[in-house]
């Protein structure tokens, strides 16, 4: 279990401007930005033990967070 926060900064160094130019034009790409962030925040706090969650809580976030990221990374090559 890692603590360390996934920003999409890092986990797509190369496609910022790609991420900016689609926060601005695509409403759904926005959309997704937020719920990454949000997600992200929740299992940053699990993982911190700043919320106290069960392991498949924890582990149904990851997940969450995950399907989101997969749908940005689709977005972002298309």
């Amino acid at each position: 279990m890692s603590n360390t926060p996934h920003t999409l900064q890092e986990e797509f160094p190369f496609d910022l401007e790609k991420i900016h130019q689609l926060k601005v034009s695509n409403a759904h790409f926005a959309k997704l930005l937020t719920s990454y962030d949000e997600v992200n925040d929740k299992v940053h706090r699990a993982e911190t033990r700043l919320d106290l969650l069960t392991e498949a809580e924890e582990e149904a976030l990851r997940r969450q967070r995950s399907q989101v990221k997969d749908e940005i990374a689709r977005m972002l090559r298309g």
